[in-house]
């Protein structure tokens, strides 16, 4: 198995919860009521975009 680093952008929301991001992984995003989870629905994200990218032979 291979980890990853990746860092990520958390922005709170005007209205309720944070929108989280990681720039180098164009599409990939998620969202939260908090910032904890935020953080936990970006990690279930990027392993899923990553896995694409995978599959299809992309570079990561």
């Amino acid at each position: 198995m291979r980890f990853y680093h990746f860092e990520i952008v958390i922005e709170e929301a005007e209205d309720e919860g944070c929108s989280v991001y990681r720039p180098s992984l164009p599409g990939c995003f998620s969202n939260g009521r908090t910032t904890l989870e935020a953080r936990r629905n970006m990690r279930d994200a990027i392993r899923q975009h990553v896995a694409a990218l995978l599959a299809h032979g992309a570079p990561v």
